[in-house]
């Protein structure tokens, strides 16, 4: 049996298990037993573990094992074998992207981002101009996959601003990806028309009182809206779809475990899409409202690097074909020995400030980054460590192509 036909079968089995329908997702996740899960991951015994690094394909019950406290000892295992699979799977290959701030503009008051509407900053957008400033800038460091970030302001920083700045990033860029407000699948559907390749969009946390709590002002209350923004963009037919958590904003194992079963569904429905996980932690921001809740939450709560590091192994046993990335919110240190086991792509030479490449001296970032190196200082390091860094990502036809071939 192939390995796509194995991940096929594990997919199907996850969703007998868990009585997957095409329903929406949001329904699906109004059928699980928070408690359950929480129980299940926490008293995962060592037998659990052992029982799950054996499998060639994991299910939900092996992720929920994978991720638990009991998983902790067998770290070593665990990265050895994540990155074996990653080897196997994506050969030495690892993807550089940077990040594009368009817009710090936002309707939203978020306890956790500098953006928010409530703090006092200067708000700026950039003129077309300015973007292809920004493009130059960023072409003149190599590299030729961007994503597009703005605060979210649909009337001043929505569709029509989008529409006029993604000719102006086509022309530099063989690959753009969008992070900002989620939009309907007739918005993305158009936006593939102006050169959109792939979406990242984050439900910061599974918890409905959690994200209650934390999203005070604004759109971005409205919790599921946000969470059937991926199966918008699959009906769209975008080509890479990017998921994630939050993490240090609920429950990191229970909101992981989420993802997955997130993850199951999407990829079940919306077979033609790549999908792409990230591992955001909280970060200090401007106004200081992360700080806020950093200080607030206790220590359980948030996520240690060496428990970042199990959670970035276990993704990569229950989804070997799975791309991870790995941002500049990390250490320098943390990434150069994590990035080898099982990461595909990361950002680097990041600034999180509308027209801070072409100024270097512009502030008002969304958040702090901790890896401050530049691109090339970067791809160095990566290279010394066996990786071979690549400044593209798959052409949206070869990548439909590869698709396809792997299911004949």
């Amino acid at each position: 049996m192939t390995s796509n036909a194995l991940a096929d079968a594990t997919m199907a089995n996850d969703a007998q298990a868990l009585q997957l329908e095409p329903c929406g997702f949001s329904l699906l996740l109004a059928r699980q037993d928070s408690q359950q899960w929480q129980q299940k991951i926490m008293q995962a015994d060592a037998a659990a573990v052992q029982r799950a690094l054996a499998k060639k394909r994991r299910d939900l019950d092996d992720f929920a094992a994978l991720i638990s406290p009991a998983a902790a000892p067998f770290l070593a295992q665990m990265a050895s074998q994540a990155q074996l699979l990653t080897r196997q799977r994506f050969g030495h290959a690892l993807q550089f992207y940077i990040p594009l701030y368009l817009s710090n503009l936002c309707a939203n008051d978020c306890s956790y981002c500098g953006f928010s509407m409530s703090n006092a900053l200067k708000r700026r957008t950039l003129t077309l101009a300015e973007v292809e400033q920004e493009c130059q800038a960023i072409k003149a460091q190599g590299f030729a996959t961007v994503l597009l970030v703005a605060g979210e302001h649909e009337k001043k920083v929505g569709l029509s601003y989008f529409k006029q700045v993604l000719p102006v990033v086509k022309r530099y860029f063989s690959y753009v990806l969008l992070e900002v407000q989620p939009l309907a699948s007739r918005d993305y559907a158009e936006l593939r028309q102006y050169g959109l390749d792939g979406v990242l969009v984050y439900q910061e946390t599974y918890d409905r009182h959690g994200y209650a709590k934390h999203h005070i002002k604004g759109k971005k209350m409205d919790f599921d809206w946000r969470l059937a923004t991926p199966e918008r963009l699959g009906q769209a037919g975008v080509d890479k779809i990017g998921l994630g958590a939050l993490l240090g904003l609920g429950d990191w194992r229970l909101d992981s475990l989420y993802l997955a079963l997130h993850l199951r569904y999407l990829q079940q429905h919306y077979w033609r899409s790549r999908y792409n996980m990230s591992f955001p932690r909280l970060r200090p921001c401007a106004g200081g409202l992360a700080d806020q809740v950093l200080q607030q939450h206790q220590s359980d709560t948030l996520i240690s690097d060496k428990q970042l590091v199990q959670l970035i192994c276990a993704w990569r046993l229950f989804d070997p074909e799975l791309e991870l990335s790995l941002s500049t919110r990390e250490s320098a240190h943390f990434r150069d020995h994590v990035v080898p086991l099982a990461i595909t792509s990361i950002s680097a030479g990041s600034r999180t400030a509308p027209g801070a490449y072409a100024d270097v001296t512009a502030s008002l970032e969304q958040f702090s980054t901790d890896d401050q190196r530049s691109a090339q200082q970067v791809a160095a390091s990566m290279a010394s460590r066996g990786l071979q860094p690549v400044w593209k990502d798959w052409d949206v036809g070869l990548g439909q192509i590869y698709r396809i071939n792997s299911e004949c």
